[in-house]
């Protein structure tokens, strides 16, 4: 008898139990429609999240060029400051006989040489008129320029530095 009552009072227990069994799934079929409506809205919050990440990655750039070009202003060469010029360009030259008919015997670096030559062919009126950048060359000059009547002014120092040693 005692193996019956048992029998019986897990019955009972049980059916007890049972209801509450069928309710509680009913309870976590309510949690799971819930969260399946949050991962709807997460996944629509994934599709504006993009845009946003664009947008803050845009701002970045913006604000790297802006950082970046600060940073380049100072980078520009002073107005004021001067360039040194080169030692093998200061070195003074003696002209040969050929030359110093036109620019005078003394000792000068190249570039006062050139800056005396541009003075004579000002000076005489040498450059052709239709043509700039070639010099009409007279008696003296042609002596520099090799017996040619006209030269470019590329060509000019060129010639030139052969007369110079």
């Amino acid at each position: 008898m005692a193996a019956a009552k048992k029998k019986t009072a897990k019955k009972a227990t049980a059916k007890k139990k049972a209801p509450a069994k069928k309710k509680a799934p009913a309870k976590k079929a309510a949690k799971k429609k819930a969260p399946a409506k949050k991962a709807v809205k997460k996944s629509a919050a994934k599709k504006k999240a993009p845009a946003k990440k664009a947008a803050k990655k845009a701002a970045k750039k913006k604000a790297v060029k802006k950082t970046a070009a600060k940073k380049k202003a100072p980078a520009k060469k002073k107005t004021g400051a001067k360039r040194k010029p080169n030692a093998a360009f200061m070195k003074a030259m003696t002209p040969s006989a050929a030359l110093a008919a036109v620019i005078g015997s003394n000792a000068m670096p190249r570039t006062e040489v050139t800056k005396k030559i541009w003075a004579y062919i000002k000076r005489n009126d040498l450059q052709d008129s239709k043509n700039r950048r070639n010099i009409n060359a007279d008696d003296k000059l042609k002596g520099v320029f090799g017996g040619k009547k006209q030269v470019s002014m590329f060509e000019m120092t060129k010639l030139v530095n052969k007369h110079l040693s």
